[in-house]
């Protein structure tokens, strides 16, 4: 279905030496070789600009930069798009009829607002047929904090009538160590795509491996352009296969905002620009939780209230 992708080698008079030359100047995408000037490329890879200039020209013929298609054919492939239920009819309502495919859907929160519940939830759903609001797709849960509990999903697979068994055998967790290894997991899902029938992925969560390891100002930049990258990624497979990607976010308190709630979701406007949709997720009385709709490319704002009980999300 993909055609392999080009790498800096296989561009015209590059041979080892001057790969490794324009690698380590940062240049790892034919992308970013082909809007430079022979000049500036010149400077920073330390080549001649003769040679920069033919090395420009090679990228911008075979880089990817992606055509114009028509709006019909948008239309065409927004046909494709399949809604996923969550359990509860008022967080479908909010979301324009469930969580659907082709997307990246954000969901943040405090600690214990019900962001795995949710994923955990939506991971068992998309086993049950389509008929019934499912996927009849398999899950990969990228889990960097292993709050994955194999029982919890067991519970909840008899809460909507599938075979526990059933729903961890269609379940395929791998436990990110380092926001490195959490990049390399997406790649191990695009090989394994080819053979099984992707529909959800999960990442949970996204960003604590990255907050974690790029501590200070400094480190920001190159903080934001991996994370902007690892979503590119992600939001790519999810428009391949035609399937969901949900990640989780965790919040920060920004104390000196005067009005509304104090709590901003981690990551920036890379990842606010990167998902879809947006859900913010509190805690409410008696087990209840509130979502609120953030971000939506054709959905007006709002709000949902929805129960996690043992038997997963209902209303």
């Amino acid at each position: 279905m993909d055609e392999p992708e080009n790498t800096i080698e296989d561009l015209p008079g590059v041979g080892p030496a001057t790969a490794e030359k324009l690698r380590e100047a940062g240049f790892e995408e034919l992308l970013a070789i082909a809007v430079m000037s022979p000049v500036e490329l010149a400077e920073q890879a330390e080549l001649g600009e003769a040679v920069a200039a033919k090395i420009i020209a090679g990228a911008k013929k075979i880089a990817n930069i992606g055509g114009f298609i028509s709006g019909q054919a948008l239309l065409d492939r927004r046909q494709r798009v399949k809604k996923l239920t969550s359990g509860s009819s008022s967080l479908d309502e909010l979301l324009g009829g469930g969580f659907e495919t082709q997307a990246i859907v954000e969901v943040y929160g405090e600690f214990g607002s019900g962001k795995t519940q949710i994923a955990l939830q939506l991971a068992v759903n998309t086993i049950l047929p389509l008929d019934q609001g499912g996927f009849d797709g398999e899950v990969f849960y990228i889990d960097t904090e292993d709050t994955f509990r194999p029982e919890r999903i067991a519970q909840m697979a008899e809460g909507v009538g599938i075979d526990p068994q059933d729903a961890l055998d269609r379940i395929h967790v791998a436990r990110a160590y380092n926001s490195a290894h959490q990049i390399l997991l997406v790649d191990e899902i695009k090989r394994m795509s080819k053979n099984i029938d992707v529909k959800l992925i999960i990442v949970d969560s996204l960003t604590s491996h990255f907050r974690a390891e790029y501590i200070g100002r400094g480190m920001l930049a190159p903080r934001q352009q991996k994370l902007n990258r690892h979503m590119k990624e992600l939001k790519q497979l999810a428009d391949v296969q035609n399937a969901l990607c949900l990640v989780t976010n965790q919040v920060m308190s920004k104390p000196d905002s005067m009005w509304g709630d104090p709590t901003r979701a981690i990551g920036g406007h890379i990842v606010a620009h990167a998902s879809t949709f947006r859900l913010y997720l509190r805690k409410s009385k008696g087990g209840r939780r509130i979502a609120r709709l953030v971000d939506s490319p054709n959905l007006p704002d709002g709000e949902a209230v929805f129960t996690v009980t043992a038997e997963g999300l209902t209303d």
